[in-house]
């Protein structure tokens, strides 16, 4: 049912992404480029990593986990950060996502990493019921932050 990510995957996984980005309302925000994806989990020094559910049946991808490690300077060891997880909609109910998430705390545990962390949107009630149901809980004392776009470029140019 879950298997690590090829690089025959690749525009499966931007397909995906392109579906959950849909699904998010923030399709005109999705603008990697398969090109982008194939360089960031595959080239010289891949910079994530990405796993894939498959259909036991058909073995057709119905969805993926795409991750990159983080690091606790208070623990002294990595973390996974789960940047997407999607599994499609005919697909759901199936344990896909339990699945992918199982696999990637296996890994923690594996490699000694001490977290699996990852956000969800404040309106998505069916994603945060399935986490909880699993045992993660929201952490309300961290609030995110982001530079992007012109805040960005002002900062790094000094203005």
């Amino acid at each position: 049912m879950i298997r690590t990510a090829t690089p025959a995957d690749v525009p499966v996984i931007h397909a995906l992404i392109r579906e959950l980005a849909e699904y998010e309302k923030a399709s005109e925000e999705a603008r990697a480029s398969v090109e982008q994806l194939g360089e960031a989990l595959f080239g010289e020094r891949p910079a994530a990593f990405a796993h894939m559910a498959v259909d036991d049946e058909s073995g057709e991808p119905v969805g993926f986990a795409l991750w990159f490690l983080n690091f606790s300077t208070w623990r002294g060891v990595h973390g996974i950060y789960l940047e997407d997880l999607y599994v499609r909609p005919a697909a759901r109910g199936g344990g896909h996502g339990r699945a992918l998430l199982a696999e990637l705390a296996r890994i923690c545990g594996e490699r000694g990493y001490g977290r699996l962390e990852w956000s969800v949107l404040n309106w998505n009630r069916p994603a945060i019921g399935f986490y909880e149901a699993l045992g993660a809980r929201p952490q309300d004392e961290w609030t995110v932050y982001r530079l992007t776009g012109e805040a960005l470029a002002a900062l790094r140019s000094g203005r």
